[in-house]
């Protein structure tokens, strides 16, 4: 199967294809197709087996695909970011806005640093110029990009289990507890009627539901509680890296603190991860979108 992959890259490659069919043509229309087709598909199969069997267009191929995976990643990764920052009341957006455009002064503090005539003229540094010429490696950006990520998610997760605990009445759960446990005394623990098993077997299995529903709606008050908590850390992390730049002056040390955040941010990700019940967001995220590289940095 994956040499197929290889061999069908190297056919279907579009100036294998023109030549290909341009040879097919002549052969079919020379006057003698019997000798010359069977020699266009020969040579045909000769040359598909032995590029699709060369490492460097292997290497060629895969690189293809795993680009193509990246884009289709990136875009599924972006088409979450915008279906959160939509479903965001105003207010929670705003906060989020006011987060990227702190990492996006750190940014250009770090350009500053590396180059002081970029602060004649902030509004013209563009994500090419930071690209290519970036005292914070690639691998710092996006770390950035990774923590305003994180920061949508935690929103996206304070918000939905806001809705799930308004919706969610515990006296409503603990009056059914109590009618449950009520009815079930009524019903003979060990009585020979099947009928009777039957609705204490019934009785007993909504209790222990409406029991895991009071403990399942604590955890979640507990988890919006480090969830709020988290939101302030992280807001907090982000603006003393900016502070950090200004004092330090060292576009490395503030390369070394943004990866120091993405780590401790870890434990984070977990959290959310088991509050899928009430954000629907996936266990497994995929690609981080990229929420820096394609702003403009203007600074005020």
């Amino acid at each position: 199967m994956g040499l197929g992959r290889y061999l069908k890259a190297a056919f279907t490659n579009q100036w294998n294809l023109l030549a290909f069919f341009g040879a097919m043509g002549f052969a079919l229309l020379s006057g003698h197709p019997d000798v010359f087709v069977p020699l266009v598909l020969a040579g045909e199969l000769a040359y598909v087996g032995l590029l699709g069997t060369h490492p460097k267009f292997q290497s060629y191929v895969d690189a293809q695909a795993a680009k193509v995976t990246r884009e289709q990643g990136t875009s599924s990764a972006e088409q979450n970011f915008q279906r959160m920052m939509n479903a965001l009341p105003d207010a929670l957006r705003q906060r989020f806005r006011n987060l990227q455009a702190r990492c996006l002064e750190l940014r250009q503090i770090a350009l500053e640093l590396k180059d002081p005539s970029l602060a004649k003229s902030p509004e013209t540094v563009t994500a090419t110029t930071w690209s290519t010429d970036n005292p914070l490696e690639e691998m710092q950006l996006a770390g950035l990009d990774r923590l305003l990520w994180i920061y949508m998610r935690l929103l996206f997760t304070q918000y939905s289990l806001d809705r799930f605990l308004q919706r969610t009445s515990e006296s409503q759960m603990q009056r059914d507890i109590t009618r449950l446990e009520t009815q079930l005394q009524g019903v003979p623990v060990n009585s020979n009627d099947p009928q009777q098993q039957k609705i204490r077997k019934t009785l007993e299995d909504n209790l222990e539901t409406s029991r895991a529903r009071v403990a399942n709606l604590k955890k979640a008050r507990d988890n919006y509680e480090i969830v709020r908590l988290e939101i302030d850390r992280l807001e907090n992390k982000i603006q003393s890296l900016s502070e950090l730049a200004i004092n330090r002056q060292e576009p490395d040390f503030v390369s070394a603190q943004v990866d120091q955040v993405v780590t401790s941010m870890v434990q984070t990700e977990k959290t959310m991860n088991e509050l899928e019940f009430a954000t629907g967001l996936s266990v497994a995220e995929e690609t981080v979108p990229e929420l820096l590289q394609r702003q403009t940095v203007r600074m005020k």
